[in-house]
């Protein structure tokens, strides 16, 4: 396992598609957690209209819930593109065959890819740490505000929930492409699922549909939502809202990754690769 999993490392560092989507991870957290918010302070202090979220909202203090805020949508998009990439490549590129032969098992490759998946989403998710700890600290010192940090125990449960619902997102873009054998229709489905459909079920069904709004305390969105909500991420983020405890988005959001992994080496281990 540790071989193929430092040889996807390798493959992954080396694939300027997978910087490229921690590039797009970051910009849309600094823009959208940071620069539009400043910017809308600054327009209310020179007498323009102001966005709904306030200067304290944007200091180190808030960095646990703003760097998480964005994993329930779309950074978690972008950890399921990883996944997605990681596993479906081998089909277009039609490689599969050639690592199956070499000697490990279909087993050996698929856990291999995993921790190699699993290593990505943690400098993902330490990425939005720094990067908004950066950009908070910037905003400080330019409105001379004190420079009051989260505690190690909270950053520590901040990182750690940040790589589960990471994680459970980017296994779930390799079971789709373990099951679609490639990469576009895994793509479109699992964006299709994180940007439209998942939004659609909490602003339009669950307000009007009782059982609609029972079914989404088990989804994977909501519980992800749920989760980063109760570390501090702010209100009105798409796909925030604490519908569910955090014991209970944990629990579920753990069992989600569980299944993924299980029914992508199901299938991998059942199906033909090619």
């Amino acid at each position: 396992m540790w071989g193929s999993a430092a040889a996807e490392l390798t493959k992954m560092v080396r694939r300027p598609a997978n910087w490229a989507m921690v590039g797009v991870a970051l910009m849309l957290g600094l823009t959208f957690t940071y620069l539009v918010p400043y910017a809308g302070v600054a327009g209310a202090e020179s007498g323009m209209p102001n966005s709904d979220r306030g200067l304290s909202a944007m200091l180190p203090e808030q960095l646990v819930g703003n760097s998480v805020a964005g994993l329930p949508v779309f950074v978690g998009g972008i950890a399921l593109v990883l996944g997605v990439l990681a596993v479906g490549g081998e089909y277009g590129w039609g490689t599969w065959k050639t690592m199956l032969t070499q000697g490990p098992s279909r087993s050996s490759v698929y856990a291999g890819k995993l921790a190699a998946i699993a290593a990505a989403c943690l400098v993902l998710v330490l990425s939005l740490f720094v990067s908004g700890a950066a950009a908070s600290a910037l905003i400080a010192s330019a409105e001379d505000q004190a420079l009051d940090w989260p505690s190690a125990g909270e950053l520590l449960v901040g990182v750690g929930a940040g790589w589960l619902i990471a994680v459970m997102w980017a296994a779930l873009g390799s079971l789709l492409a373990i099951a679609m054998r490639g990469l576009a229709l895994p793509l479109g489905l699992g964006m299709v699922w994180m940007l439209v459909v998942q939004n659609l079920l909490a602003s339009l069904a669950a307000p009007l549909i009782d059982g609609v709004a029972e079914l989404q305390k088990g989804l994977p969105g909501p519980n992800a939502g749920s989760l980063v909500s109760s570390l501090g991420a702010p209100g009105g983020t798409p796909g925030v809202s604490e519908i569910v405890g955090s014991g209970q988005a944990t629990l579920v959001i753990a069992g989600y990754l569980a299944v993924f992994v299980a029914a992508g080496a199901l299938l991998l281990r059942r199906r033909d690769v090619l």
